[in-house]
């Protein structure tokens, strides 16, 4: 819907529609945080439905601010990093900042400076950097000091906040399924090494192998396809030892599936498979996948909240872990006896 005579919505006419202040939807614009949510849920609705646009040359005069959210990321479509990117930008656009995006082939020190330069040139008012690979923690340590910035899936070991999901604890919750049904080992088809989140999975899974006095068998390291999934598998399928398996994530999970069918091994009465992700088509693998459900949207929202504290002036925490959850499907079951 348009203001009067199909003219482009003005900041007035939000206020009138919302029942506010033209100050209040100012406000709600430019330092969400300082308005009620009941308020502030108004006056955004009224945004939508007059389609208004801020000025951003004005905006920027008025506050200093450009209204502008940089992200850096690596250049992929893998299900992880795609939807991190996603849910970001929804939470900043909900808080009414638009959202410029650098993606990178890597995420090495010169290319992440060459990202954050770009990003600079377009005034933005912080950053977010999402940094899954071990590569990133070089760049991440030399950023400039005036900008902030907030990091997504990064290590321990960096001077900004971080975002991210615990990976050890949904490694670790799918590794003691496995185990209570039965099994006496559970082998890992692990993510590729220079990825953080493979790396704590790995983490999270030999620890709980190791308090239990299980074996620990030899980390299978696959690149996230279904094709190195299906490649590993039937490595797994000509091994009569292998009960349960523990993929790093779903796609690889379903080449695991496929190469153990092949192999004559039935999922889950001869071999339990479990991944990692809980992909929309987990559910329809055959059989549906047991798995760990990473909650993207919440790493996203925390990722932006950080970085508004940080650009408020406020000390921001310095880590928000966010808690997988284990969905159990048909794909496990009792070891075979």
């Amino acid at each position: 819907m348009k203001a009067k005579g199909d003219r482009p919505a003005v900041l007035m006419d939000v206020a009138v529609r919302a029942g506010v202040s033209a100050m209040t939807v100012s406000r709600v614009l430019n330092a969400p945080d300082r308005v009620r949510a009941e308020t502030r849920a108004r006056v955004m609705a009224a945004v939508r439905e007059l389609d208004y646009r801020p000025n951003q040359a004005a905006r920027q005069l008025v506050t200093g601010r450009s209204g502008v959210l940089g992200v850096v990321s690596i250049d992929t479509t893998l299900y992880g990093p795609a939807s991190t990117l996603y849910y970001i930008e929804q939470a900043a656009r909900r808080a009414g900042f638009n959202v410029s995006i650098a993606s990178l082939p890597s995420l090495s020190r010169r290319s992440m400076e060459e990202g954050i330069q770009r990003l600079r040139a377009q005034a933005v008012d912080g950053v977010i950097i999402v940094a899954p690979h071990e590569s990133a923690a070089d760049g991440l340590r030399h950023l400039p000091p005036e900008m902030p910035v907030v990091a997504v899936d990064a290590g321990d070991d960096i001077p900004v906040p971080v975002a991210k999901v615990d990976q050890q604890a949904g490694a670790r919750r799918v590794t003691r399924h496995l185990l209570s049904l039965g099994h006496e080992t559970v082998w890992h088809v692990a993510g590729p090494a220079d990825w953080l989140d493979a790396n704590g999975r790995i983490e999270g899974w030999r620890g709980v192998l190791e308090a239990a006095g299980r074996e620990v068998p030899e980390v299978l390291r696959g690149d996230w396809s279904a094709r190195s999934g299906y490649r590993l598998g039937r490595r797994l399928g000509d091994n009569p030892d292998v009960t349960a398996v523990f993929v790093a994530n779903d796609q690889m999970a379903l080449g695991v599936l496929r190469a153990l069918r092949e192999a004559g091994r039935r999922v889950p009465e001869d071999v339990s498979v479990a991944g990692f992700d809980d992909i929309p088509e987990s559910a329809y693998f055959w059989p549906p996948l047991t798995t760990v459900r990473q909650d993207f949207g919440e790493v996203g929202r925390h990722a932006f909240h950080l970085l508004l504290d940080f650009m408020a002036g406020h000390e921001p925490e310095p880590r928000r872990l966010v808690e997988p959850e284990l969905v159990v499907r048909e794909s496990t079951g009792a070891r075979p006896s």
